[in-house]
């Protein structure tokens, strides 16, 4: 179980150089020069957040743009907002990212999965809006930054519009579905009381509460328009997840299903639907000299990667040839250069397969829900309840229908009342699994205890033996001489 929390708060870092990882300082895409500038942003709890904001060279009219803020995931940096800029600063949209905190280069130590991250986006928030520098505000988040978005869009009806890719809707539903999809083993005592520990133990580590993160609920209370995305085939956070919040959310909402899983690149069309989308909240100023000047070049320069013309200079075609031909090929080339941060499960958590014993179970039945794993079935893409087991395997795991989170202890008393309980439950199954064993040990007590009261007695028997074969002279004697006594006349 510490194996799983540390999964959850204290996925690896990602590693990056801002120097060769990020867009360049300066760059042109499209034929326009754009720049990136390096910033330090410091959140409520004092850490310091590394971002990014990737700008015009020129703005059109000097005028503020609209500004799209990425998200990255729980293992993800600000690195993984390349494409994002490259789709669309052609549309006169700023884009800003961050290393939210506990990721990449900022400051913390624990990955929250949206509680703190919410408050790191406040704070990204209010440094754009005292900047002056930008008009409206947008959101878009992948994975653990879909679910900051969410969050934070719920508390900041300014926001003007949000993307989600692949959020998660109940946090202790998708650790339940990690351990079924991972193969996670959990002690004995029940599932309910391994989710408890897992939650007082992040309490205790990270200073939040994963019950609190069910975005299903926050979707009910955010009007923000929203455009779900989610891969087919994700088996990380599973589209009924999207499902789900896109049912409950209360705003403007379309959503959107490609191919891939949860790391995938995602499909060109997916990102010019984004494009039209931010396109729409945010009304973003249209560049006409832009637009027929540069229309038919399709490219992306980075003075760290070609000799480049001096700015304000037109490229001519030897300089064009080199360019990429089309957006998608931009994109390509950013990842070439460094993929997306992908979110993976670590090998050196065990997994069933990789324990002794479980090779052979698992490949006698691999239709079915092992009995010592907790299971999930979907139908329509809505999951329901765990299934428990009839009858269950001889070992030391055990599945509990998890229904909601009511039966959870809510102080130290209840949780050591429930502890305890499970020690005892645990102590009545070994007693039943071991009687004839326990009653040998008792017989042979029972009769080692007989064989120590027999060899006492037999050596009292002796001993009286002995006494009485020492004392018949002296008896004797002393019969003879009250004879003699009793014979005399008086």
């Amino acid at each position: 179980m510490e194996q799983l929390v540390n999964f959850i708060i204290r996925p690896p870092r990602a590693e990056y150089n801002p120097e060769s990882d990020l867009l360049d300082e300066e760059f042109m895409l499209k034929g326009k020069w754009y720049q990136r500038k390096d910033i330090e942003v410091k959140n409520g709890r004092g850490d310091v957040l590394q971002c990014s904001h990737y700008v015009p060279l020129v703005s059109p009219e000097g005028k503020p743009l609209p500004c799209v803020i990425y998200c990255h995931g729980n293992s993800g940096c600000r690195a993984d907002a390349s494409e994002a800029a490259i789709i669309l600063l052609p549309s006169n949209i700023t884009v800003f990212t961050l290393d939210f905190s506990g990721s990449g280069l900022s400051g913390g130590e624990h990955v929250t999965l949206g509680w703190n991250e919410k408050d790191d986006l406040k704070a990204v928030v209010d440094y754009l809006r005292a900047d002056g520098n930008v008009s409206l505000i947008g959101l878009w988040g992948r994975s653990m930054g879909a679910v900051t978005s969410l969050m934070y869009g719920a508390e900041d009806p300014s926001i003007a519009g949000i993307v989600l890719d692949s959020p998660f809707s109940d946090l202790v539903e998708l650790m339940l579905e990690l351990v079924d999809t991972y193969k996670f083993r959990l002690p004995k005592f029940t599932v309910k009381f391994a989710i408890q520990f897992m939650r007082k133990s992040i309490q205790k580590k990270a200073k939040f509460d994963i019950t609190g993160l069910n975005t299903i609920k926050v979707a009910k209370s955010c009007f923000v328009p929203a455009l779900f995305g989610h891969a087919i085939g994700d088996d990380f956070i599973r589209p009924h997840h999207s499902d789900r919040i896109f049912e409950a959310y209360m705003g403007d909402k379309n959503i959107i299903k490609f191919e891939g899983d949860h790391n995938s690149p995602r499909p060109q069309f997916y990102f010019d639907s984004i494009n039209i989308f931010f396109h729409n909240v945010l009304q973003p100023p249209e560049d006409e000299v832009g637009a027929t000047l540069y229309d038919s070049i399709h490219d992306y320069f980075g003075k760290g990667t070609w000799a480049i013309p001096e700015v304000g200079f037109f490229p001519d075609s030897s300089t064009a040839s080199k360019a990429t031909s089309s957006t998608s090929d931009a994109i390509n080339q950013v990842r070439s250069k460094r993929p997306m941060s992908r979110t993976e499960v670590p090998s050196d958590i065990p997994s069933e397969e990789h324990l002794p014993g479980c090779q052979d179970k698992d490949t006698v039945d691999n239709g079915s829900s092992s009995s010592n794993m907790i299971s999930f079935e979907l139908s329509n893409g809505h999951p329901f309840d765990p299934h428990v087991t009839t009858t269950m395997d001889d070992d030391q795991y055990v599945e509990y229908q998890l229904d909601d989170l009511t039966g959870f202890p809510c102080n130290v008393e209840e949780e050591e009342r429930m502890f305890m309980e499970a020690i005892i439950e645990s102590l009545k199954d070994l007693d039943m699994r071991q009687p004839q064993t326990e009653e040998q040990a008792k017989a042979c007590a029972d009769s080692s205890e007989s064989a120590k009261k027999d060899e006492i007695n037999g050596r009292d028997t002796c001993s009286t033996t002995e006494k009485s074969s020492s004392l018949p002279l002296e008896s004797t004697s002393t019969q003879v001489v009250h004879d003699q006594v009793a014979q005399k006349p008086l």
